[in-house]
């Protein structure tokens, strides 16, 4: 008895992933063809802590120091290495990365946390929906590693894919 996996070679040309060759096998997309435009994608998430914890990164009192400024840099950088880390990324020319801030609470009713935004640009041939995703999770992974030695209960959630422009496809605005 045999079954079909999602993108074996039986079901890889019917399949909507275009990671996958028509054996089945991993590549990277040939994005040659493709015109080069304006991209741009946003991407969101949040870190939920304690008070404490939300309080001493908003007074700048954090032993490790500047929590925002770093996780700032450190989202960027991300974004820079994004094809470094998921393997079938194209490496892309950045033209602008911005990583923003705001207490969680602003959009979220008694929320006690920090909400991350990502908006990532290029001119070229493919989208930058997996750099923009990078730089918030790194971004919040980092204010997890500078504040884990007081919060340990720190949850980061809610990370997606806000909006896309440009390219084939177009425009998606997550409703």
């Amino acid at each position: 008895m045999t079954s079909k996996t999602p993108n074996s070679p039986e079901t890889a040309s019917a399949s909507p992933l275009t990671h996958f060759d028509a054996q089945g096998q991993a590549h990277m997309v040939d994005v040659g063809a493709k015109a080069a435009t304006h991209r741009i994608a946003v991407a969101t998430g949040r870190i939920e802590m304690q008070p404490e914890t939300l309080a001493l990164i908003e007074s700048g009192t954090a032993k490790k120091g500047d929590v925002l400024g770093i996780a700032r840099i450190a989202g960027i950088m991300a974004a820079k290495k994004t094809s470094d880390l998921i393997p079938l990324c194209h490496p892309l020319a950045l033209t602008r990365v911005a990583i923003e801030f705001e207490a969680a609470s602003t959009r979220i009713p008694d929320a006690t946390g920090i909400f991350c935004s990502a908006t990532v640009e290029t001119v070229g041939q493919t989208g930058v929906e997996m750099e923009a995703l990078t730089a918030v999770q790194i971004a919040l992974l980092t204010i997890y590693d500078m504040c884990k030695a007081v919060d340990r209960g720190m949850l980061i959630m809610g990370v997606g894919v806000r909006e896309k422009r440009g390219g084939k496809s177009g425009t998606y605005r997550l409703a």
